[in-house]
């Protein structure tokens, strides 16, 4: 009875979408409602970051107001020292929601159902079936999320959550996808936790609603970071509040720097490995 009640509210909120001339992105009508998190970080519009990857970062640690991490190199301690060193400092966990890493210590945690194709250029990495994520996929996924959250994280990076767009192994689909990453940036939500969306370009519209912030790669080298390129940029997620952290590899920052700025993107030049070499836009 709870369940049928719930479809007529949507289809009536459906309707009075359509009498007031709104359009529903694409998929929204299959997706849940984003879930509220009043206790999450919103990094602000200006938020000074490193993003570091390759190593765990140690003493003496750099001015900024964020660190974005990997979720299973870094220890409570790593976590612990970066909040310490730096009043209000919030911390970021990294981990792959989208592929399978074969070095990671949950891998023999993954079916073999779930397992796609080789994901390009990266060794030991393969595309998962998100379409799987309300079985044991979603069981493997939260435990992750809960070890962010006992490591005392702030936030995590969901990496590889546009599979759709790839050669996954799967006929994944744009609709699954969102399904797939509504639901982490709700799981995350449940857990106290900020959620960033890490690229999936195509559905930054659909997404805004569900995600705090968002961190993108090489979108000025790809002409695809404001609405005038892409239809629906993240200039929009600026507009309603939520930062923009944003890298790139190729391009010199006298390529994309001023450009950055004016759009109030916390951008900067790292190298594809994403050591601890950085060089921000802005000041810090």
């Amino acid at each position: 009875m709870r369940e049928r009640a719930r479809l007529v509210v949507a289809a009536l909120s459906a309707a009075l979408i359509a009498c007031l001339g709104l359009a529903l992105p694409a998929g929204a009508a299959t997706l849940p409602d984003p879930v509220s998190c009043g206790g999450c970080w919103k990094p602000a519009l200006n938020t000074s970051w490193q993003w570091q990857l390759k190593t765990v970062p140690s003493a003496p640690y750099l001015d900024v107001a964020m660190y974005d991490i990997d979720g299973f190199d870094a220890t409570a301690a790593d976590v612990s020292n970066l909040h310490s060193t730096k009043s209000g400092r919030k911390v970021v966990c990294y981990i792959s929601a989208g592929t399978y890493e074969n070095w990671r210590p949950d891998a023999g945690d993954f079916p073999g159902s779930v397992l796609g194709s080789d994901v390009d250029g990266w060794a030991g990495e393969r595309w998962l079936d998100v379409r799987q994520y309300t079985g044991k996929l979603g069981t493997i996924l939260g435990k992750r999320m809960d070890m962010c959250k006992a490591k005392g994280f702030d936030a995590i990076e969901f990496d590889n959550v546009d599979g759709y767009t790839n050669d996954p192994g799967f006929s994944i689909s744009a609709t699954d996808q969102l399904k797939f990453n509504t639901w982490l940036a709700n799981e995350a939500h449940r857990r106290g936790l900020s959620a960033g969306l890490k690229n999936d370009i195509d559905q930054l519209k659909t997404l805004q609603p569900y995600f705090d912030w968002a961190l993108n790669e090489e979108c000025w080298a790809n002409d695809e970071c404001t609405t005038a390129q892409t239809g629906y940029g993240y200039d929009k997620y600026v507009a309603a509040g939520k930062a923009v952290f944003n890298v790139e590899y190729t391009l010199s920052t006298s390529q994309f720097c001023t450009k950055a700025n004016a759009q109030n993107f916390n951008s900067m030049k790292k190298d594809l490995d994403l050591t601890a070499y950085r060089v921000p836009c802005r000041g810090v």
